[in-house]
């Protein structure tokens, strides 16, 4: 397991009855998590200083009740020898703009690229706002960040700036993953590292339908074409409690270029390549 123990502008302060106190910066918030199982009762007195609720809807999604939260505020994260700075905006279904254990995933990318001793192309699929492709630029890598949500691709960009990473080689796209990763292939593109984080289910900017269920078998496949001749990772994260870390693992080492070392941890391959598998929590 890969813990993301080195943030000092997040942290749990304490799990209850479906919820979990955190604070995020300056401020504190409550969101559901149906992981907590145990009724611990409310002992932090953070639990009455919170900023912002999340409170689930019988009927499925829920709403925001906010007490003295800003529209927008900031945090940073500390990466071996940088720094990359988030805009959080609280929207729907309780997110905040960042997945806070992904950042044992950015210093895994940081550190690889750092390590390479050569320039790394790196393609971040599914990219959200922009945690991986901040961390891989900071690292010295150029990027392609592509993501089927305009407004996901902006607020990645908001990151960038407050990053100062203004001037780091990022490409950014508003595209269907699929329909770009085809075109990539047709153009003989290949990139040495592969970053991506399919959703559960998603439309692309035309209408596209995605179900993780239906496609990432296909999809893992496609992308392997992409690989270059010296690749040096593939990292694929996932928000779908369905699809677990075997399986995915199973799909890549099935039919692709990646060969099976050991399970849920890095996976070497005849091309020395490393793969990594993770879940949203």
């Amino acid at each position: 397991m890969w813990i993301a123990d080195n943030w000092k502008d997040y942290e749990i302060l304490d799990t209850s009855n479906g919820e979990k106190l955190e604070r995020w910066g300056d401020y504190i918030l409550v969101r559901p998590d149906p992981q907590v199982l145990w009724n611990t009762g409310h002992e932090h007195p953070a639990w009455k200083k919170k900023n912002g609720h999340y409170h689930r809807s019988k009927a499925g999604g829920g709403h925001w009740e906010f007490f003295n939260l800003p529209n927008t505020w900031s945090i940073d994260y500390e990466l071996p020898s940088s720094k990359i700075t988030f805009n959080l905006k609280p929207f729907t279904f309780k997110h905040t703009g960042v997945f806070p254990e992904q950042a044992t995933n950015w210093d895994f990318s940081y550190n690889m690229i750092k390590n390479a001793g050569r320039e790394i192309k790196v393609l971040n699929l599914f990219a959200y706002t922009g945690g991986a492709t901040l961390a891989a630029a900071a690292a010295g890598a150029s990027v392609t960040h592509v993501d089927a949500s305009k407004g996901m691709v902006g607020w990645a960009k908001e990151n960038m700036i407050s990053s100062n990473l203004s001037n780091a080689p990022i490409r950014w796209l508003v595209d269907d993953c699929i329909k770009f990763v085809q075109r990539e292939i047709r153009r003989g593109n290949t990139y040495d590292a592969i970053i991506m984080d399919p959703p559960s289910y998603g439309r692309g900017p035309k209408g596209e339908i995605w179900k993780i269920e239906d496609s990432i078998y296909d999809f893992i496949k496609l992308t392997t074409k992409l690989l270059s001749k010296d690749p040096l990772f593939f990292l694929i994260n996932s928000l779908s409690l369905d699809i677990t870390a075997s399986v995915i693992l199973a799909v890549i080492s099935c039919k692709s270029r990646i060969h099976k070392h050991r399970l849920n941890t890095c996976v070497s391959c005849q091309f020395k390549i490393h793969c990594r598998i993770s879940h949203h929590i």
